[in-house]
């Protein structure tokens, strides 16, 4: 929070300046419930960073974790800077009703239309954490068995699929998609085992509607043909195995919406630079990723793809990155948080110039004399030379 000193031109001479950091005041904080504690906590920890009494509403769709942040925050935290508020529907409609200096929500694209609208009435500033269809791409001269463990790691094991930035579908070639199912096959046996559906390192589905939904997208008329692995579901248990789709139709309901689950579709293209149209044909995605050795495919793929972020030959570890951004684009966002850049998002960057009261030159005020006219252009130009020309009558 300290002032940063800031450079000053000729036409404030003589002066000094600085820009303060400030905070904006009183900030509501909207959580998801798949990270219940890291996506509470992260951005209030910024917030009150940078000097703002905060107001937690976690999601009541996890409701042991609400209730557990209310709890310890409420005993461990000074109330009169941080309060959680507890609740659905009716308290966020409540609490968007109130006039707040930002709000942070990460969620739905649906919700946070809400959440903008809502603000728009008082011109709250807003951070929209949404999600999106995130793409990976999979070139043929991958280390296969790497590239299969790192997909499985991005997808299945961050909450079976119930991440913003996992991987929605991949697109790869014709020729080297089976051998990339089959790659994910082995490495999904070898991490879970023959029955995934009584793996305890696989996560359950958060809800019966979430279980609803994912089922809905399985039963596709258009994509119910095209499993080739997995697709078990216990209903009782809340559970879905990992689920591999090949050749899936890009009108299927599937490849409509961001999958949030543990179902995976494999898109098939003659060339993998295709890949760039399928992608920008949609929405700008929160991830996107790339597996390849080939520098100049990665060079095309950072121009070409607008995502919140890019991580090759890898997935979500984007996200451990302290000194990166971590924000949508298009409508899987606005604005970024992490690191200093939580600390920047919830403060406003106050401009300051000091001046003395010596050096009062009487070129700033009337009558405006061509010889006035001619110094405040060449001041406000920056030009030093132009300043003594016109000083001097030399034009």
């Amino acid at each position: 929070m300290t002032p940063e000193k800031a450079k000053t031109s000729i036409t404030t001479f003589p002066s000094s300046a600085e820009i303060v950091p400030e905070p904006l005041g009183v900030v509501l904080v909207i959580s998801a419930w798949n990270y219940p504690f890291l996506l509470s906590l992260d951005p209030v920890v910024g917030a009150i960073a940078a000097g703002n009494v905060v107001v937690l509403k976690p999601s009541e769709i996890a409701p042991a974790s609400s209730a557990l942040l209310a709890k310890l925050l409420g005993e461990y935290m000074d109330n009169s800077c941080v309060r959680v508020v507890e609740g659905a529907i009716d308290e966020t409609t409540a609490l968007l009703q109130q006039k707040w200096d930002k709000i942070l929500y990460t969620g739905n694209g649906k919700v946070g239309r809400i959440v903008m609208a809502a603000a728009a009435k008082h011109l709250t500033p807003i951070i929209l954490e949404l999600g999106g269809k995130s793409p990976t791409v999979v070139d043929s001269n991958v280390n296969l068995e790497v590239t299969a463990r790192r997909i499985i790691s991005g997808k299945w094991g961050c909450n079976n699929g119930q991440a913003c930035v996992a991987p929605d579908y991949i697109i790869t070639t014709k020729d080297f998609a089976p051998k990339l199912v089959d790659a994910l096959k082995t490495e999904l046996e070898n991490f879970f085992g023959k029955n995934p559906l009584e793996s305890v390192d696989l996560s359950r589905i958060v809800s019966s509607n979430h279980f609803a939904r994912l089922t809905k997208l399985l039963d596709d008329n258009k994509v119910s043909g095209k499993i080739v692995c997995g697709g078990q579901k216990d209903e009782s248990k809340l559970r879905i195995a990992p689920t591999l789709l090949l050749d899936v139709p890009r009108d299927s309901l599937i490849m409509s919406e961001e999958i949030f689950g543990p179902l995976l579709p494999i898109i098939t293209v003659n060339k993998l630079e295709e890949s760039f149209d399928f992608i920008n044909e949609g929405t700008k995605p929160l991830a996107a990723y790339l597996f390849t050795n080939d520098n100049k495919f990665k060079e095309e793929f950072v121009k070409n793809v607008s995502a919140g972020g890019l991580l090759i030959n890898d997935t979500v570890l984007h996200l451990v990155v302290h000194t990166f951004p971590f924000g949508g684009v298009g409508e899987s966002g606005m604005g970024a948080y992490h690191g200093k850049f939580s600390f920047d998002a919830f403060t406003h960057r106050k401009a300051v110039l000091y001046r003395g009261f010596t050096c009062d030159g009487s070129i700033r005020y009337p009558p405006y004399t061509d010889t006035k006219q001619k110094t405040m252009k060449a001041l406000v130009a920056g030009d030093v030379i132009g300043v003594v020309r016109a000083l001097f009558g030399w034009s």
